[in-house]
């Protein structure tokens, strides 16, 4: 069985799909791993440290995608890169499948098995799968260090002859994985740090950090199955922000993570709320890729808003990409390992198991995702 891992072709990505400790785990199963030339280069990681592994390093990728059983990305495949895929190759990779319903609709006329790893679902079982997770636990980590960057205050309080300095204020806006991780972060760098997020059922983990649960009666919210936030009605959002004002306009940073699966972000933050802030405050969109939390934020840009900065740059994962790529590469390789029967040399991609059934959208010929079916 061959793997092919192809060099990332999304402009101003960053990651590699596979590093050298996933070439040795995928040769130990037995299989053949081809990687482009220069894969890793742009995550720390040189050629040689491929080969060593294990990996046939190769300039001509595309000729050992047309002859490989099973393809690794990050990204979701371009029309030209669907084409070359063998009928009833393993496809891996984040599709964003409900922006991207062309992509899916050509990888099932194509005849390919494809896995959507942003697709695994959040159980015990699948944890060591969870890619979606462990490139959200980063995200929150750099949108921390980015605003630190762009702060005109220091994080920690400070006691110097010139008199004592006052932490900086930091309020992360939903605490789901990244914004816990966020909050951490915040806390470490020495921040004063408060949170909200729609479930109260979070507010012992916030607390457990260290950081003041802001609460905000909202009305019945909760969380879906897969431990999402449930999108809230326009009521809800109105009693959000009117709560979440007074805390923003004392704050010198403000993260938003707040996001709905398959959905675009909710508008939580409005321009008024940005405005009541102090010049020179930071607010960095972490949602700005599905619509945005907040208004006035651009996507990969530093917008100003009445002198508050706006930070809505995108896959905040890719600015830590070694460890990104790590991460990810652990993913990919623990499903192959999950699914891989050594025996048969095939992979069992049983259709009742839960995890297949969440994550792998087409195969035969067809969507067999009912809901990825049916957007």
């Amino acid at each position: 069985m061959r793997v092919a891992v192809p060099r990332e072709s999304w402009p101003g990505e960053l990651r590699a799909a596979l590093v050298p400790a996933g070439v040795k785990k995928l040769t130990t199963l037995g299989f053949d791993v081809m990687v482009e030339a220069g894969l890793g280069l742009a995550c720390g990681i040189g050629d040689a440290d491929y080969e060593a592994a294990g990996a046939d390093v190769i300039s001509d990728i595309d000729s050992a995608v047309v002859a490989s059983d099973v393809v690794l990305r990050v990204r979701g495949p371009c029309p030209e890169a669907v084409d070359l895929l063998a009928e009833h190759a393993v496809h891996v990779s984040f599709l964003d499948p409900f922006n991207n319903k062309p992509l899916i609709e050509g990888l099932a006329e194509h005849g390919v098995t494809a896995v959507c790893m942003e697709m695994v679902p959040r159980s015990t079982r699948a944890q060591k799968m969870d890619a979606l997770s462990s490139q959200a636990n980063l995200a929150g980590y750099v949108a921390v260090i980015m605003a630190a960057a762009h702060c005109p205050r220091i994080f920690p309080m400070m006691m110097t002859p010139a008199g004592t300095i006052a932490p900086a204020r930091v309020f992360v806006i939903g605490a789901g994985v990244a914004g816990l991780q966020a909050i951490a972060t915040a806390k470490r760098l020495g921040a004063r740090v408060e949170a909200f997020d729609t479930r109260p059922v979070v507010a012992e983990q916030v607390q457990s950090l260290g950081a003041k649960f802001v609460r905000i009666d909202v009305g019945p919210a909760g969380e879906t199955e897969q431990g999402y936030a449930r999108e809230l009605t326009a009521e809800q959002l109105a009693a959000q922000r009117e709560g979440m004002g007074n805390v923003i306009a004392k704050s010198d940073v403000v993260i938003t993570t707040a996001q709905v699966f398959g959905r675009p972000a909710p508008r939580i933050v409005s321009r008024d709320m940005v405005a009541a802030m102090r010049p020179g405050s930071v607010v960095v969109d972490m949602a700005v890729e599905s619509g945005g939390n907040v208004e006035g934020s651009v996507l990969g840009e530093i917008a100003v808003v009445d002198g508050v900065k706006v930070i809505g740059f995108a896959n905040l994962p890719s600015e830590v990409a070694g460890n990104a790529s790590e991460m990810y590469s652990a993913n990919v390789v623990n499903f192959i390992e999950e699914f891989w029967d050594a025996e048969a040399v095939r992979f069992n991609l049983n259709p009742e198991d839960e995890i297949v059934a969440g994550c792998v959208l087409t195969r035969n010929g067809e969507i067999v995702h009912e809901t990825i079916k049916n957007v």
